[in-house]
């Protein structure tokens, strides 16, 4: 990764807020001192904040990199404040040009110049807390056409895009681990985007992931971000540590209640038997993973080959939610996703519609339950505003 080019980037959309909102704060000069410092300390260390590792060595590569995602997530805010208020005086002074109003023009500016600061740094610190706290737990009932009575009730725990890296440690995974076991599931899945970071650095801070507990076990596949980080040594690494890895492949979960014999008040023997139903559980590898590895392609079709015809729920677990409708065409009967973090914090929470066909929550596509994950972590900035995370039980139920 080029330095330079990101430097370059970062110190013109710094210079266009500087430009559009230090004059606003002439009656503050103390306040203008503060974001100029603020700004060029921002223009600094944001991509300083992504290439810690790369600088410098621990313990302060994860302290710059603090510093750089807590100046990024700030500088988010300024930027699209900035862009809004200008838009806002566009429009005010089209209005005062246009019309006999008289509006006072010069007291909106500065009024406006001064609320921009302090309302980014106000939604920076709320995100901040959104995103630290541990995840509350969203139920959600999927219904299912045709469900086996062995299977109502199936309960799944989804935990997806955690990004285990340079501000999201053990601990952090670990209070995560034990919510999740407090749901005493049927059967956990991540849905991926766990690491940002190598095996070597992060090895020891996902190992709480040995202690989730559930009546089938813990299911993963891959995101984006472990091709980033390593996807060989990844996968490895958690099924030693006793995960199940699905690389475009299934297993089949038999569930229900064993069948036992009991005894009558006149001491005959009664049986009490309750059928197991087959529950075919797919796994693919992340929607672009043949980028780094051709031999790693998504493929839901491959994965469901083989699997029994008889199973009455298809499950999929896909990283990113456009590999529904490949799940579609295969014949899935729900997909569970992540990736987009629900946008994180706003506004970019409206664009991930244009790169994902769903953002989060529970969707149809022809036969295809799809659930998307707002995620249980968070990415770059410690920041979210408008989409919280979240650990998510999901119920299959009679449709």
């Amino acid at each position: 990764m080029n330095f330079y080019p990101i430097l370059l980037l970062m110190a013109l959309l710094h210079a266009y807020v500087g430009w559009r909102v230090l004059p606003g704060l002439g009656a503050y000069p103390q306040g203008q001192v503060l974001l100029l410092v603020v700004l060029v300390l921002s223009t600094l260390l944001m991509p300083l904040g992504l290439l810690g590792s790369r600088v410098v060595r621990q313990p302060w590569a994860d302290r710059l990199s603090w510093v750089g995602l807590l100046l990024m997530g700030l500088f988010s805010s300024l930027f699209v404040l900035t862009l809004l208020r200008d838009v806002a005086l566009l429009l005010l002074w089209l209005a005062d040009a246009l019309t006999p109003l008289a509006l006072p023009l010069a007291q909106w500016r500065t009024a406006s110049a001064e609320v921009v600061p302090v309302l980014a740094l106000l939604v920076t610190l709320l995100g901040f807390l959104n995103a630290r706290r541990t995840p509350a737990v969203v139920r959600v009932d999927v219904p299912i056409r045709g469900l086996p009575s062995a299977l109502q009730g199936f309960t799944v725990a989804q935990i997806s895009d955690i990004h285990v890296g340079p501000t999201i440690k053990g601990a952090y995974l670990q209070r995560i681990v034990n919510r999740v076991n407090g749901l005493r599931a049927d059967m956990v899945a991540i849905t991926g985007d766990l690491v940002d970071g190598k095996v070597a650095e992060l090895a020891g801070h996902v190992a709480p992931l040995a202690g989730l507990k559930s009546r089938h076990g813990t299911f993963f596949v891959t995101g984006n971000h472990e091709y980033y980080s390593g996807a060989h040594a990844w996968v490895a690494e958690l099924r030693r540590l006793g995960l199940t890895v699905l690389m475009n492949e299934h297993v089949v979960l038999h569930h229900g209640k064993a069948a036992h014999t009991a005894l009558t008040p006149l001491g005959d023997p009664q049986e009490d038997e309750h059928i197991m139903a087959p529950l075919v559980l797919a796994g693919v590898t992340d929607y672009s993973a043949h980028h780094f590895d051709e031999a790693h392609r998504s493929d839901p079709q491959t994965a469901l080959e083989g699997s029994p015809l008889a199973a009455s729920v298809r499950l999929l677990l896909a990283h990113q939610p456009r590999s529904a409708a490949a799940a579609a065409r295969a014949g899935f009967d729900l997909q569970l996703s992540g990736h987009t973090h629900g946008g994180q914090f706003y506004p970019w929470n409206l664009f991930v519609r244009f790169q994902q066909p769903f953002t989060n929550g529970l969707h149809k596509l022809q036969n295809l339950w799809v659930y998307t994950s707002r995620g249980t972590g968070y990415w770059g900035p410690p920041k979210r505003f408008g989409a919280p995370s979240e650990i998510t039980q999901l119920r299959l139920v009679a449709g």
